[in-house]
């Protein structure tokens, strides 16, 4: 309405009435105060520059009662939406992949790289599992010879398990002998995807973007040292901090302990279930070896006869 008003030179009654808004509601200005919500929002920008007002308003419903819609008006008007540039891909018709239900079916690994202060480049190995979306090694050096990949791997496997398959790109460490020959002395499968296209990788994918967008590019490399210091901080604070959108907004520590409770629950009540606690091979093959058991101490019997006779 003041726009009008100043633009066309008009009076206030006269807006008021081509609008059909009452002068009140026209002169009404507001009087809440959001001076402590928008100085949270910008501490909680700085600490993190490429979240949007979803994340950020969990950060402050931890600490505040606060309205998700109150954020997002708070974090427009202070200009803090983050410019994201989405590239145009093409639909392609692929193959659908297997339905993951638990963790250590399916890991991925990829790299990433970037370089130091004094110029040095560096590559980044990442290893996550595709179910639980944890980040289970980021490795940070100036090479990856297929021995120090596998190193990581055996690293990643004695903390977490090992995995039934692992999905990668056909880059020449993932595809030299050394590696191929312990994917098979460890009995793990190895998925390579189709060359120029890593969208059949897209997980893996997914989390370079977030390590790019929230660490590589955000940070200031002064050493190959300092790389590896902030790096894994972040892998801390991605594992354990920070919420994930496709995992219900937990993180991906919360959302793997969550499925481990749901999965003690429900062998304690299948235990409950069953009335016999011993082995269940014995108790599912007894009524087959009974008659097999008394054969056998009757042909026993009749043996131990015929050698007193004699």
């Amino acid at each position: 309405m003041r726009r009008l008003v100043e633009e066309f030179k008009s009076s206030e009654r006269h807006v008021c009435e081509l609008m059909a808004v009452p002068r009140s509601s026209g002169r009404y200005r507001s009087r809440r105060d959001d001076s402590h919500i928008q100085e949270r929002l910008r501490e909680l920008a700085r600490e993190h520059p490429r979240f949007g007002y979803r994340r950020l308003h969990l950060y402050l419903h931890r600490e505040m009662a606060v309205n998700h819609k109150k954020v997002q008006r708070v974090y427009r008007e202070l200009g803090l939406s983050v410019k994201r540039t989405r590239r145009k891909r093409l639909c392609r018709a692929l193959q659908p992949r297997s339905v993951l239900t638990a963790p250590n079916q399916e890991w991925a690994l990829d790299f990433a790289s970037d370089v130091t202060a004094a110029g040095q480049r560096f590559r980044v190995l990442g290893v996550i599992d595709s179910f639980t979306r944890q980040c289970l090694a980021l490795e940070t050096a100036t090479s990856f010879p297929s021995r120090r990949v596998t190193r990581v791997l055996e690293r990643a496997i004695a903390a977490y398990g090992k995995p039934q398959s692992i999905r990668s790109d056909n880059g020449p460490e993932l595809t030299s002998r050394h590696y191929l020959a312990w994917a098979i002395e460890w009995k793990i499968d190895l998925v390579h995807i189709q060359p120029g296209k890593p969208t059949q990788n897209g997980g893996m994918e997914s989390f370079n973007g977030k390590l790019r967008d929230e660490c590589l590019n955000t940070s200031w490399f002064w050493n190959l040292f300092d790389a590896r210091r902030k790096i894994s901080a972040w892998k801390t604070e991605y594992n354990s901090r920070r919420p994930h959108s496709s995992l219900g907004y937990l993180t991906p520590n919360e959302f793997a302990q969550h499925w481990q409770a749901a999965l003690l629950s429900r062998q304690k009540s299948m235990a409950v279930d069953q009335p016999y606690q011993g082995n269940p091979d014995g108790l599912r093959f007894a009524s087959a070896l009974t008659p097999l058991l008394h054969g056998q101490e009757i042909s026993f019997q009749e043996s131990k006869a015929e050698k007193c006779r004699v």
